[in-house]
């Protein structure tokens, strides 16, 4: 590639509006596929309940039906082995492999689960501090304003 052709080449880059990703700032307001002004996270506590609960949903659904082919498989193997065939060593490997997948695929739902728990529940004991603390201010703030008046 001649140095002419590059610098062509960079000249139309750069005159093009690139759709992809920037690191290490946030989007411009202005730009009008920037999102929403500003970029803050906001969730409701029925979006965390519904994470949570898909997330249970689907460690409960796991737990029941992830186990299924468990026992004809090590039956298999076992048979499989028995008989000599090196495939027995294969299908109880590719066993424990699903075994230790789903056992992981478990702990991650039941971690995200509880974790909206607590966030539920942490956010909640948040919101009754906050109105306590408020509530105390205005209570003192009518004492002055008591004592002011008389």
């Amino acid at each position: 590639m001649a140095w002419d052709e590059w610098e062509q080449i960079k000249t139309e880059a750069a005159g093009q509006h690139s759709t992809a990703m920037q690191l290490n700032r946030s989007l411009d307001e202005r730009d009008p596929g920037g999102g929403p002004p500003g970029g803050d996270l906001k969730v409701s506590q029925q979006d965390l309940a519904a994470v949570g609960d898909a997330a249970y949903r689907l460690f409960d659904k796991l737990g029941k039906d992830g186990r299924d082919a468990w026992s004809v498989s090590q039956t298999a193997a076992k048979d499989l082995r028995a008989q000599g065939f090196e495939l027995g060593d294969a299908v109880h490997h590719v066993q424990d492999r699903w075994e230790k997948q789903l056992k992981t695929l478990l702990d991650a739902c039941a971690h995200i689960s509880n974790h909206m728990d607590f966030t539920q529940n942490a956010h909640a004991g948040d919101e009754q501090y906050i109105y306590g603390v408020v509530s105390s201010i205005a209570t003192l703030d009518e004492g002055f304003t008591e004592r002011t008046q008389r």
